[in-house]
């Protein structure tokens, strides 16, 4: 109305002027004089205050068109109002998480490649966090009661985190050209690495500046805690090496590049399933509450909608769990045994768990084997009938052959670990899930692995060439295995059985944790998905 009101006033300073023009010349020219001093201020006002592009957006919490969003005071007040610096971006109100009808908005996604093939950028699309426009004025970062300078704030910190993931992706890929670095602890060399040069250089930038912030909500059995002496042992190790760990912990969310949701699935199918009731409620509802309560109490979850999120389970229905909440099994990070792509497992963003069955909680006894000339069985497998694999194993090898030794169940006094470590090849068929403790098993021993899994993505195969110390071997080929086994030449045989001995340490448990085992490699796998996607900040101030 100010603006509209001036041009008005204008106006008519002017027709006093061309009315006076008629008078007297003595008097004219006092009378231009006093009319020309309020038209010249006027008009600078008119000049600052005229009709300038507001600072303004106005936001629509409905799906009307921008046309119409304004056509009425009802249509008024349903607006939120946001103040951005770029009048051309507008964050959409419809980015809160969990409506189901928000657009999607891409999220940049970085491919950190460690296979030596042709780096690649890819996008992919999920309803969520819009690209927040620069903020270019400077900001006192103590804290203030702003909402608005608290936002700046803490799209400062989220980035400062990417700037040094940015920085991390180049060192990666200018790795892939550079000579090797010399580490007195250890340097990964050999054809069992995709690339050592770029694994090495990963990890070194993990260990450098890789946080992990733990929601400490959550009390024992069900968070905070998992088995450690069973084939889920994994499980409770990693969660227990996570949460004491110094180098990885941060108790600073704003400095975390990830975050832990702790939560057992081993122990919600423990303490909440109810036995042989083929309910999967109980489970899930727990997951979705400690979403729900994290994500209401910390901005973390809603700002990326779970993305810069990791869970662990090395149960079989770890994946069932995930699905309580879209966004939990459709955008964190899922560590997985049961890592099976058929049932929804993405290698791009989940990470497949290898399973150890850590029958007394230690490896001791379990590591090392004799020699490739002091193993005299060709191949071994002992267990039962578990899955659809394992039955065609039976039906074709079972007490037919002695060099095949094929067993559901092991004589009186034979010992499963001698005969593995008597044996030069071990076979490691998948039960009901995809995953088997007899792969990690048979590294530990010193014997060739036999694959025979549909659907499997094998752990760390991002860094490990798994070809290079492994036999994999179609279903439909199983009544050929002994052919196929006895068709590898020697020296290749040799060769695969030195590289599994020295891969050996990349699946080994120690407590303390100790560069480059288990733990550590479980860590960087999360750290290489962590790199694949840029996660931007969403601010919304009402």
């Amino acid at each position: 109305m100010g603006s509209v009101g001036d041009r008005k006033w204008c106006g008519c300073a002017c027709n006093l002027w061309s009315s006076a023009s008629s008078s007297s010349s003595s008097s004219a020219s006092v009378k231009l004089l006093l009319c020309m001093v309020p038209l010249i201020v006027v008009c600078g006002f008119v000049s600052v205050l005229g009709p300038l592009e507001s600072n303004w957006v106005f936001l629509s919490s409905s799906s009307s068109s921008s046309s119409s969003a304004g056509a009425g005071a009802g249509a008024v007040t349903s607006m939120k109002n946001i103040h951005v610096n770029d009048k051309k971006e507008a964050i959409s109100d419809d980015s809160v998480l969990n409506r189901s009808s928000t657009p999607p908005q891409t999220i940049e996604a970085i491919r950190v490649q460690l296979n030596g093939t042709k780096e690649g950028i890819y996008n992919f699309s999920v309803p969520g966090p819009g690209i927040f426009p620069p903020m270019n004025e400077s900001y006192d970062p103590v804290e203030s009661p702003d909402p608005l300078l608290k936002a700046r704030r803490d799209h400062s910190n989220l980035d400062t985190l990417e700037a040094g993931l940015s920085r991390a992706r180049a060192a990666i890929r200018e790795a892939k050209r550079a000579n090797q670095t010399q580490d007195p602890g250890f340097v990964p060399l050999g054809p069992m690495y995709r690339n050592a040069n770029v694994f090495y250089r990963s990890y070194l930038e993990m260990e450098k500046q890789f946080k992990i912030y733990v929601y400490e909500e959550g009390e024992h059995p069900l968070f905070h805690n998992g088995p450690c002496k069973s084939i889920y042992s994994t499980e409770g190790n990693l969660i227990h090496g996570i949460e004491i760990n110094n180098q990885f912990r941060t108790r600073d969310p704003e400095k975390a590049h990830v975050f832990f949701l702790p939560f057992s699935v081993a122990m919600l199918v423990r303490f909440v399933y109810v036995q042989n009731s083929h309910d999967f409620g109980p489970i899930k509802h727990t997951v979705i509450d400690y979403v729900n309560i994290i994500s209401g109490k910390y901005p973390y979850w809603n700002r990326s909608l779970g993305a810069d999120h990791f869970m662990l389970s090395c149960h079989d229905w770890g994946p069932e769990a995930s699905r309580a909440t879209p966004y939990l099994h459709k955008n964190s990070i899922r560590v997985l045994c049961n890592a099976n792509t058929s049932e929804g497992f993405n290698p791009t963003k989940d990470v497949s768990f290898p399973e150890i069955n850590l029958q007394t909680g230690s490896i001791e006894g379990f590591i090392g084997g004799p020699s490739p000339s002091h193993r005299p069985i060709l191949a071994f497998f002992a267990g039962g009938l578990h899955g659809p694999i394992r039955p065609v194993l039976l039906e074709h090898w079972e007490n037919k052959d002695e060099d095949i030794q094929v067993h559901k169940y092991l004589p009186k006094g034979v010992s499963y670990l001698d005969m593995m470590k008597k044996s030069k090849y071990c076979i490691c068929p998948s039960g009901y899930e995809v995953a088997s403790p007899r792969i990690v098993e048979a590294i530990y021993a010193g014997c060739v692995p036999v694959l025979i899994s549909d659907y499997y993505v094998l752990p760390f195969s991002d860094v490990l060439n798994w070809k290079s110390f492994s036999v994999e071997v179609p279903v439909k080929d199983v009544p050929n295995l002994k052919k196929i086994l006895m068709s590898i030449p020697t020296r290749q045989y040799i060769r695969m059985q030195r590289r599994v001995v020295q891969v050996r340490r990349h699946f080994e448990v120690h407590s303390p944790p100790k560069r480059f085992d288990v733990f550590h490699m479980v860590l960087h796998s999360v750290w290489l998905r962590r790199l694949n996607v840029r996660v931007r900040n969403n601010v919304h101030v009402l």
